[in-house]
């Protein structure tokens, strides 16, 4: 929640007050044609960005619009999809110290994103096709009412809150399971099993941590344990960068529930985005094999 509040107050006040000086409409007028093929709706830019360049948890702001404003479920489903499948600036820029490299990361991210929604908006998202929400009016139509820059600054701080506040039963709830596995045992035995599957990859064994720490306790863990083990030598700067393009990206317990707390309509194509997220991080986990042989 430390990490969640203030990035949810921030940048949905800031998405409110874009939204109120019609910078949202501007962008997706302008983007949609480019993006279509895609399935990303033009204001799906400002989820990649978010991601890119800010946190995880930072798109849940875009999404929230998205949820409100009409946009159809489809291409909600095919948004969600590249920001499961692009690498998150919370995890990518510490993991800089250390030697990740940052290009061929941004590179694998959007070939990757650009996979996962096209697939995710064509074929497993398909059955979603006519389904388009009405737009909110309450929603949509409340920074008109709202006095001035502050008033939509403080409208848009408050929305943030309430959406930080949404996710904190399921997030509980995924601690309490990471922490039951960890307890009987089922970590150690990943870390046990898979090690050997690691060596036929020229992967260290203790590589399992990382990628076990990630899918069951989010990208922020998984860098906390990734740091130490390249400063003393358990994995090596090549061979983190091998494994960055399975690693760095919000598709684990943690990220889908705060993601999916955008709202029920993103709630109800987390399956069709999920499959789609897993085909574009196998695209970008081959990318980072070959490139970092």
């Amino acid at each position: 929640m430390y990490t969640l509040l203030p990035i949810m107050v921030v940048m949905m006040a800031l998405m409110k007050l874009l939204e109120a000086k019609g910078v949202l409409a501007f962008v997706a007028k302008v983007l949609t044609p480019i993006l279509r093929p895609f399935g990303i709706p033009g204001i799906g830019v400002f989820a990649i960005l978010q991601s890119l360049l800010v946190s995880f948890a930072a798109p849940v702001a875009t999404l929230s619009i998205m949820e409100a404003d009409g946009t159809p479920t489809r291409k909600i489903a095919a948004t969600l999809a590249m920001v499961l499948t692009i690498s998150q600036a919370n995890v990518v820029f510490p993991m800089l110290t250390v030697g990740l490299n940052l290009w061929i990361v941004l590179l694998t991210s959007l070939i990757g994103g650009v996979v996962a929604s096209t697939v995710t908006y064509y074929y497993f998202a398909h059955s979603k096709d006519n389904e388009v929400s009405q737009p909110n009016v309450e929603v949509v139509n409340m920074s008109s009412t709202s006095p001035g820059v502050l008033g939509n600054l403080v409208e848009g701080g408050y929305e943030g809150v309430r959406l930080a506040l949404r996710s904190i039963p399921i997030l509980v709830l995924t601690i309490c399971l990471v922490n039951a596995l960890r307890a009987i045992g089922v970590i150690a035995f990943l870390v046990w099993s898979l090690s050997p599957v690691l060596s036929k990859m020229h992967l260290p064994g203790i590589a399992v941590l990382p990628i076990a720490t990630k899918f069951l306790a989010g990208g922020t863990a998984m860098m906390g344990i990734s740091i130490p083990l390249v400063q003393e030598g358990g994995i090596s700067p090549l061979e983190f960068n091998r494994l960055a393009g399975l690693v760095i990206n919000p598709l684990d317990l943690v990220g889908v529930a705060v993601l999916i707390s955008a709202g029920p309509r993103v709630a109800s194509v987390a399956k069709p985005a999920i499959l789609g997220a897993i085909v574009g991080i196998l695209i970008r986990t081959v990318l980072h094999f070959v490139i970092f042989r």
